[in-house]
């Protein structure tokens, strides 16, 4: 049996959990949500980046990918950014879903799934 390994762990979630050789991250949000979508998404994108590091990967092994925007104008804006992150020819299977997010500022939200 593969051990379940938790990080950042509240009663209601953790932040990203190990098990079997695959890393599932929670959903992000950016730091600052009255900024701009592109700085949201690069915010999100450093703490991805953290966390994969945190559980020994990287973006680099990413497997899978939804990003939420709550406009799709912002759609455009969010890729730019995800395009100039994601490693070259190691991009996921991936969502662009529209959705409302938990709080009224955030603009972007992104769950990324990624091998160890």
């Amino acid at each position: 049996m593969s051990d379940i390994v938790r990080h950042h762990t509240s009663t209601r979630m953790s932040q990203a959990v190990e098990h079997n050789g695959v890393v599932y991250l929670a959903g992000q949000v950016g730091d600052d949500p009255t900024a701009d979508v592109k700085t949201q998404t690069q915010q999100i994108l450093d703490k991805i980046d953290t966390l994969l590091g945190e559980c020994g990967t990287d973006k680099s092994r990413l497997l899978w990918a939804q990003l939420w925007v709550t406009d799709m104008r912002y759609f455009g804006a969010m890729n730019e950014v995800w395009d100039a992150w994601v490693s070259e020819g190691s991009a996921p299977a991936r969502a662009g879903l529209c959705s409302a997010l938990a709080g009224p500022d955030y603009k972007v939200e992104i769950m990324v799934m990624a091998a160890k």
